[in-house]
């Protein structure tokens, strides 16, 4: 019984369009879908907009968590790792899913170089091979899964690599 009503609404509100866009002027229809179109698309942009930004974190979180889960690092890990491809995704050095990659570059600046490793100025050699070391072994192909770890461990060794020749030389 609820499909007759639902169909006979249906039906309804299908004759009542058509009826009207048969009465009308084809400008003004033609102009009206295109307002309608146009207003619909700013819409769909401002959600894509707010939403990617939350959404855009989502493979990183579940990454974490399957990490987490199955090689047993510790939220404090987990937490490091995701500072680190925050602050280099949001520097423009990498990319989640390979898109747009910067090309291997030496314009690490210093200030960034200890950022990535999570470390201060100041320090001994030994922390900073220990630091980045470390960051080695968090973005391992064994120990994760993803398919831009050869990125991320190319920007840990640029950025060793900087501290190493600006500090200790």
């Amino acid at each position: 019984m609820n499909i007759l009503f639902t169909g006979i609404i249906i039906f309804v509100i299908t004759f009542l369009l058509l009826s009207w866009f048969a009465r009308a002027n084809s400008k003004k229809v033609a102009k009206g879908a295109r307002s309608i179109i146009i207003l619909l698309s700013l819409i769909l942009a401002i959600i894509l907009a707010v939403g990617g930004r939350i959404l855009f974190s989502l493979p990183l979180f579940l990454l974490a968590m399957s990490a987490l889960k199955i090689k047993g690092l510790t939220a404090i890990q987990i937490f490091q790792l995701w500072r680190l491809l925050n602050y280099l995704r949001s520097s423009g050095r990498f990319s989640y899913y390979g898109r747009h990659q910067a090309a291997p570059s030496s314009s690490l600046t210093l200030d960034e170089a200890y950022k990535v490793l999570g470390i201060k100025r100041g320090c001994s050699k030994e922390e900073v091979i220990k630091a980045a070391n470390n960051l080695q072994k968090k973005i391992h192909p064994d120990v994760n899964k993803d398919a831009n770890t050869e990125r991320l461990s190319q920007i840990v060794n640029e950025s060793k690599q900087a501290i190493l020749k600006h500090d200790f030389t």
